[in-house]
């Protein structure tokens, strides 16, 4: 049979695992390149388009 002290143990190690498994994971898909290279494939598809500046009517002088 399987002590308390080595289902403790068992429990601790695998636990501590799956946290460094989680961690890493979220570390390669924040880091991952997939997002700029939809961001370039969007970029090429779509003109470029200046923004109108906020407030600002066109033609409204002051």
């Amino acid at each position: 049979m399987i002590s308390d002290d080595d289902l403790y143990r068992l429990a601790i190690f695998l636990g501590s695992g799956a946290m460094v498994l989680i961690v890493l994971y979220h570390f390669f898909e924040v880091n991952s390149r997939e997002d700029s290279a939809l961001a370039e494939k969007a970029s090429k598809s779509i003109p470029a388009q200046q923004p109108a500046a906020v407030g600002k009517q066109p033609g409204a002088m002051k």
